[in-house]
């Protein structure tokens, strides 16, 4: 089980149909002069689509670009201008963007040398986008100089002529998978399942902290002595902090709404993650004694002075409200860790009702059972200095979550300060010192006297200590497969003191090229992750950055397959022995002349998508092992992975 209290899962899944082109062109041209003319290139954009602009900054979308065909025939005259665009901030790149809506305008003008030609070609390579997916195309204009309109048609790249001949057809097993997606419900309902536990559990630690536990028989004890109907008031108290608790994950559901992304997004802030890091670091150090994180006592005491004037159920309303306010200096870090938690992850509200409710029920569920059992109150322990060092053992825990959000802020910005290694290494020393904390060697200054060597206190000593050992090995060269228990928690292998730079995404071994990697996938007996992406696709980078990141999704991919990445806008030009004709159904020809080009009409032909990111998995005998996936997240893409696992084998 991870070491965090959320679980997400948003499974967005986009496939942008072959058949459908969300910019069409039409051409035409204005004669000027005898021997000067205006080519006209207008675009019809779909609604919810964009056409970027041939203007843009580094770090976004791929800027319209017109190539026109060397020729002594004509000579250019200036730039190819265009109509106005809006400047707005681009959901997908996350950036301002300069693009078109609905449709454009781009004029060139040209000057005749050969009176003879009737018409002029080039090629318009653009990117469009909507909300959720790109598309990058390259198409050929023709200018008819007689100025007839010309209307540019895209040919659908699943009419090509699909024979023999044609080099870039795969002989597909399964194909029927590629017409099915695999449902996110069952993997949903689970990871609710285990987020209600970990709320639980989360609740369990608070009821033994001593802001919490003494108040038991205390609270039991008033209600038992209040006759007749002391049961139901008991279990209309519990169900009052459960709701209390509860109601506390109700704002982030409005700004889920009002944002959808705004959740994920914070995941990936390196501000708000230092921000979470120096908060965990307060917490501990609250839990060490030095300080208490409490509500003002007025508030306190008002609420409280409520519960006892005011009768029946908003009495009892009050009184749980007063016993949450009142353990908010042991309860407030681990309600702490459950909010930072569920706000770091992709669509953290749903997720955190769940987890509120689990640790709502963990606090509430001794009120109410030793209310109607008050017999069992005779059972429980005597409060005493063993509250206090499992209140250090939470602040020692408390600061080793700390370091986990430091490290996605070093991850997201590449700071390289805490690598695996010295994570894991952060790690150990906490684990050494909980061990020293234990056998009584230091106290903290608030603490009147050092940890008895119980037996109890010598065993957990001991296994911390046992911990740190189990966790020393991953310290070395040789060390990214040890430490498993932190798998999900530490960062993830490649991101290594020891690890070397790669042109491959997060250092994994990848092939460019479908060729070489289906014959190394072969030569190793490994099944294929076919990557189609994009230099330009923002979805696609989110994936490798948030999603490949998590340590047990890159032990999946590094240790049990081969990834293919095949980046379907590379411009690069092919050399002239990989360049390919294909013919489509109308009879007109297809001139595959760039990398680009190439993947793109492969994924085409054999997947009958077009748009990136698009994951497939195959096994070397090129049967589809699942059905393909687009963006995703990390929970439904490591199910997706150990699914195609196990219909390998």
């Amino acid at each position: 089980m991870k070491f965090r209290f959320l679980f997400f899962i948003v499974f967005i899944f986009s496939q942008y149909n072959l058949a459908q082109e969300p910019v069409t062109f039409t051409t035409s041209v204005k004669k000027i002069s005898s021997d000067t003319y205006e080519l006209i290139t207008n675009s019809k954009i779909e609604y919810n689509w964009r056409l970027y602009s041939q203007n843009l900054i580094d770090g976004g979308a791929i800027p319209t670009e017109f190539i026109f065909s060397d020729s002594n025939s004509y000579d250019l005259i200036g730039i190819v201008k265009e109509s106005e665009s809006v400047t707005k901030f681009d959901p997908i790149f996350g950036i301002d963007q300069s693009y078109f809506i609905d449709q454009s305008f781009f004029t060139q003008t040209i000057k005749i040398n050969d009176i003879s030609i009737n018409a002029v070609k080039a090629i318009i390579a653009y990117q469009a986008c909507d909300d959720m997916v790109c598309i990058f195309r390259e198409s050929e204009l023709v200018f008819n100089l007689d100025g007839s309109v010309n209307t540019i048609v895209n040919e659908d790249l699943s009419t090509l002529v699909i024979d023999e001949s044609n080099p870039l057809v795969l002989d597909l097993k399964n194909t029927e998978l590629l017409e099915t997606y695999s449902s996110s419900e069952g993997i949903s309902s689970n990871l609710y399942l285990n987020l209600l536990i970990l709320g639980f559990l989360g609740g369990l630690l608070a009821l033994l902290t001593p802001c919490v536990f003494p108040m038991i028989p205390l609270t039991v004890s008033f209600f038992t002595n209040k006759g007749s109907n002391s049961s139901l008031n008991a279990f209309i108290y519990g169900s009052f902090i459960i709701l209390i608790y509860i109601s506390l994950s109700i704002p982030f559901h409005f700004i889920d709404s009002l944002d959808p992304e705004i959740l994920n997004s914070i995941s990936t802030n390196a501000v708000l993650n230092v921000l979470f890091f120096v908060v965990f670091v307060i917490f501990a150090f609250s839990f060490f004694g030095f300080y208490e994180i409490t509500i003002p006592s007025s508030w306190i005491n008002s609420i409280d002075s409520k519960s006892n004037s005011i009768g029946g159920f908003i009495g009892i309303f009050f009184m749980a409200l007063t016993l949450v306010l009142v353990s908010f200096s042991c309860t407030g870090p681990i309600l702490g860790s459950l909010l930072v938690g569920s706000i770091s992850s992709q669509g953290g509200a749903m997720q955190l009702t769940v987890g509120m409710l689990g640790f709502g029920i963990a606090l509430a569920l001794p009120f109410t059972l030793f209310a109607l059992f008050p017999n069992l109150l005779n059972s429980l322990p005597k409060s005493g200095r063993w509250m206090n060092t499992f209140k250090v053992i939470l602040g020692f825990l408390e600061l080793g979550f700390a370091f986990k959000f430091l490290s996605n802020a070093d991850l997201v910005e590449h700071w390289g300060l805490i690598k695996r290694e010295v994570f894991i290494g952060i790690w150990v020393v906490i684990s050494l010192l909980l061990f020293l904390y234990l056998i009584g060697m230091f106290k903290f200054p608030h603490e009147s006297q050092s940890v008895k060597r119980s037996k109890f206190n010598v065993i957990l000593s001991l296994f911390f200590l046992s911990f740190a050992i189990y966790l020393s090995p991953a310290l070395l060269p040789d060390g990214s497969s040890k430490a498993r228990l932190l798998s999900g928690f530490t960062p993830p292998s490649f991101y290594s003191v020891y690890t070397k730079a790669s042109d491959c995404p997060l250092g994994f071994q990848c092939f460019k090229d479908f060729e070489s990697g289906l014959e190394f996938a072969k030569a190793n007996n490994k099944p294929i992750l076919l990557d189609f992406t994009g230099w330009a696709c923002v979805n696609c980078r989110r994936i490798e950055e948030n999603v490949w990141t998590d340590p047990a999704i890159f032990n999946l991919i590094n240790d049990n397959f081969v990834l293919i990445s095949l980046y379907v806008d590379d411009r690069k030009e092919l050399d002239e022995k990989d360049k390919i004709s294909l013919k489509y159904k109308s009879g007109k020809i297809k001139e595959i002349n760039t990398i680009g080009e190439k993947s793109a009409t492969f994924q085409a032909l054999n997947f009958k998508s077009a748009s990136q990111p698009f994951y497939v998995l195959l096994d070397t005998e090129l049967k589809i092992l699942n059905s393909p996936i687009q963006y995703t997240s990390k929970d439904v893409y490591k199910a997706w992975l150990e699914e195609g696992l196990g219909n390998l084998k």
